[in-house]
């Protein structure tokens, strides 16, 4: 049976049980903080399962995906070393919300895999297991289903803690979990392996095919089992375990959907195909992961996710060098896995491109960092040493790119452990001196207990309020005297405080003569405004009733820019494509900065466009409008979430006429004409996968274009042409300039080889029987000096020279060594020797050597002292 129709029929069971079919959910996932990826099939759920998200079916089934490679669930290391384990898997599962719990779970799993319409695997190649206190399971196994006592283990706490056991199961630290029971298949005696608690239960011949988890508590951050209002089932089923099973094969890696893969592979590295060749096996398990990585919107970078997925094309990648292919391959397996799950996972077609194009640019990148990581790793591991120590681990980390797991996997290939205390040592230091020297200019440090800060900047530029609390730096006081910077919290403001990208608003705080000038704002706490300053007149107390105002110019000037960056993102999806997701922003009063994910950088055909759209769009003149509305309903309504963003059961939702709907909180212009003008202004890379956009609006737009224009016409004045044939009046200078050089340098060179009479004639001497010239030769370049020193060498046949010569405040040098004199005089030594005289060094072959200065005044004593250095060699 193939994998594809062992899929659909756990899914049509369930179907015909009365269960949701419910589709699989992102790896990443959605407003869950607390893991990394989608671990398991029901994290999607796990609101459910805790009362806070209410469904309009109790039963749900699914086919979900799934990604163990980073994190508290990381198996990244054991792939291609074992039979089960992999980066990505599908997790078939079924679960209950309250509705039925451990017997119809049970009588369901049985009927599923020994029933003969179904799976109709026999019932004695199956044993299970059940947490030890679990006397409920053990019953209904026992006396309902009829397996054998001694085909039921009891598995308690061998985790050493309470609670950690094999068969109780939890997401994370926190969050539902529960006993469980497992399934066994035993794929007979000519395999070695004991049953699950047995001292060979790591053996391969009993293989878990599944786990019905009773979900009956919420774990809380201080350990606490507390019972769910509604125990639940939590079923997880690995379809590829499944799979090796159904197909009679013995590892994951021969059942239909790797064979494929694996081919694939073989067949882009260049070597012979073998199930059992463990970089074959990384490689396709690593397509699957990274594919489907790509495909749910994480991109390679340097932090988080993608840092992970960057690690898993890395340990790709490195396997295929170790099979000796050094070109890009790994995204070409795209399109054989696109065949073998498109249909199944239609994301897949729809960004197979995108994919492709990601790996094929991350190995480009990776290649040159590949090569020279493993030279030094090849170093550090010479003369047979068993042990890599944690600093050059760490080196290969953090300067070559090098993840720690690829130089582990390196070195567990030639028998080496990692110091991997030495490599913990130094990734501490190396993180303390980056939080040291990051620390977040926020207003943190203040107590404060008291009231929150009414916000009604979103209509107001003035407002009336108290002064609630006053610091100097983070003391609380009573008063702050002129000439004094502090934070005024107040019970009411206009002022925005940093938040979302958007910088916090400028202004003053004033109460008769009294006035606090506000250079920045930012959040004590999520509901209470920070206003930074200083006492530029009068005493400002505690308890004051004062008059807070914005300043209105760079607000509007921030708004301007702000609404323009919601426009931008959408216009960058509109033409680089969906894969395209905000990353990062910075809006102040005089621009726009905007991070966002993208393999490649953006094509000034492509900057024109975006650019046009924005100001297509601003031109609309479109209303700008918020709304407060649930999350769900907001998603529903088409806003766009910011990846990995934590959002409240409430949001407030921006949307620009058609054209852009996102979350945000910020502050912006009323309608898109308000903006004006948009222009982009930089594009850069700040990290693989990362691109930066920078943009100005308004007013700071049209002075630039204003400045440009009138560079352009004043350029077009000085090469007495129109603008628009500017540039090819400048093309046809630079032209005539390469021309008018190339003549230039060729007149020097006849006037230097003029001098090759003179030079020897002047700096000829004999040392020991040997001809030597020494000599500077005035006004040539390195290329000359290097032709005349070869028609020297032809006229002396047999001796040395050291020519040097000075342009532009340099100093060039160059050494000649006829064959039969390099036993005694290397001209690397001759013209090192004059050039740690002059500020320099060089190199080169025995015969000839080059060097450069920059202490031409030092030339003259130098090359004086060059006959006595001589003498010492002849």
């Amino acid at each position: 049976m193939k994998s594809n129709e062992i899929r659909q029929k756990f899914l049509d069971f369930f179907a015909s049980k009365g269960h949701q079919v419910v589709n699989s959910s992102p790896l990443v996932p959605g407003n869950d903080p607390t893991i990394m990826f989608t671990v398991a099939g029901m994290v999607q759920f796990k609101d459910v399962f805790l009362g806070f998200d209410k469904r309009n079916y109790t039963r749900a089934t699914t086919s979900q995906k799934c990604l163990r490679a980073g994190g508290k669930h990381n198996d990244l290391e054991n792939v291609g070393y074992t039979a089960r384990h992999h980066t990505f898997f599908e997790m078939l599962g079924n679960f209950s919300f309250g509705d039925y719990f451990k017997k119809d779970a049970i009588h369901y799993a049985w009927e599923f895999l020994t029933g003969p319409e179904w799976l109709a695997i026999p019932k004695e190649k199956l044993l299970v297991t059940v947490y030890a206190s679990d006397n409920e399971a053990f019953e209904i196994w026992n006396q309902q289903m009829g397996v054998p006592a001694d085909k039921i283990i009891r598995i308690g706490d061998n985790k050493g803690a309470a609670y950690a056991s094999d068969n109780f199961w939890a997401m994370g630290d926190t969050g539902p979990c529960g006993p469980c029971t497992e399934i066994f298949y035993d794929h007979g005696d000519h395999i070695w392996g004991g049953p699950p608690g047995s001292p060979e239960e790591d053996g391969d011949r009993f293989v878990e095919i599944w786990n019905n988890v009773f979900m009956q508590f919420n774990r809380d951050a201080e350990g606490v089992m507390h019972p769910l209002p509604k125990p639940s089932v939590d079923t997880g089923m690995g379809l590829e375990r499944l799979s090796a099973v159904l197909q009679k094969v013995h590892t994951n890696y021969e059942t239909d959907s790797f064979v494929a893969l694996l081919q694939a592979a073989a067949g882009a590295t260049g070597v012979p195909y073998n199930q059992e060749t463990p970089s074959l096996k990384v490689i396709a398990d690593h397509i699957r992961a990274c594919s489907f990585l790509i495909a749910d919107g994480v991109l390679p970078s340097n932090e988080g996710r993608g840092y992970v997925l960057r690690r898993i094309i890395r340990r790709a990648v490195r396997h295929g060098y170790k099979l000796g292919q050094k070109k890009p391959f790994f995204f070409t397996l795209v399109a054989a896995l696109v065949a073998e799950m498109g249909h199944a996972y239609p994301e897949l077609v729809q960004k197979q491109t995108l994919i492709e194009e990601t790996l094929k640019y991350e190995e480009e990148l990776f290649a040159k960092t590949l090569e020279n990581g493993m030279a030094l790793l090849d170093t550090a591991l010479a003369g047979g040493k068993t042990v890599l120590d944690g600093a050059t681990a760490f080196k290969l980390s953090d300067t070559y790119g090098f993840p720690i797991d690829l130089t582990a996997d390196v070195c567990r290939e030639r028998n080496v452990s990692v110091d991997m205390e030495g490599f913990e040592v130094a990734l501490n230091t190396q993180r303390a001196q980056s939080k040291a020297a990051g620390q977040f200019k926020a207003v943190t440090g203040l107590v404060y207990d008291g009231e929150a800060s009414c916000f009604h900047g979103y209509t107001e530029s003035t407002q009336a309020a108290k002064v609630l609390a006053l610091y100097r730096g983070s003391e609380p006081v009573e008063i702050l005297n002129a000439g004094e910077s502090g934070v005024v919290v107040l019970d009411h403001t206009p002022f925005y405080a940093e938040s979302g990208g958007q910088a916090g608003d400028v202004g003053s705080i004033r109460a008769g003569d009294i006035l606090f000038d506000v250079t920045d704002t930012q959040k004590v706490k999520s509901d209470v405004f920070g206003h930074q300053g200083v006492v530029s007149n009068g005493n400002l107390k505690v308890g004051d009733a004062v008059t807070a105002s914005i300043d209105l110019v760079k607000r509007q000037a921030s708004q301007r820019n702000h609404s323009a960056t919601h426009l931008l993102h959408a216009a960058l999806r509109t033409v680089l494509g969906t894969h395209v997701e905000q990353k990062g922003s910075l809006v102040t009063f005089e621009r726009t900065r905007f991070d966002f994910s993208q393999p490649k950088p953006v094509t000034p055909a492509e900057i024109a466009r975006i650019e046009a759209l924005v100001n297509e769009e601003i031109m609309r003149n479109d209303a700008v409008s918020a709304a407060q509305m649930s999350f769900d309903n907001a998603i529903a309504a088409g806003a766009m979430a910011l990846f990995g963003e934590k959002y409240g059961d409430d949001v407030r939702v921006l949307k620009m006429g058609d054209f852009s709907t996102e979350l945000c909180g910020g502050t912006h212009v009323g309608r898109t004409g308000d903006i004006g003008l948009f222009k982009i202004i930089a594009e850069s890379g700040i990290a693989a996968g990362i691109r930066r956009i920078e943009a100005i609006t308004g007013e700071a737009a049209l002075a630039l274009v204003q400045t440009q224009d009138s560079e352009i016409k004043a350029l077009a004045a000085m090469t007495q042409s129109k603008p628009g044939e500017l540039i090819t009046k400048l093309e046809k200078l630079q032209a005539e300039l390469k021309l008018a050089q190339k003549e230039v340098q060729n007149l020097k060179g006849q006037m230097a080889f003029a001098q090759l009479d003179s030079l020897i004639g002047v700096g000829l001497r004999t040392i020991s029987d040997v001809k030597c010239v020494v000599g500077i030769v005035d006004g040539v370049e390195g290329t000359v000096l290097r032709e005349m020193s070869d028609k020297l060498m032809d006229r002396l046949q047999s001796g040395i020279a050291i020519l040097a010569s000075v342009s532009e405040g340099k100093v060039s040098l160059i050494a000649r060594v006829s064959n039969d004199l390099t036993g005694k005089v290397k001209a690397g030594e001759l013209v090192n020797f004059v050039a740690q005289q002059v500020g320099g060094k060089g190199g080169g072959k025995p015969d000839l050597a080059q060097a450069g200065g920059t202490e031409p005044e030092n030339l003259k004593s130098a090359l004086d002292s060059t006959p006595a250095w001589l003498a010492t060699k002849l």
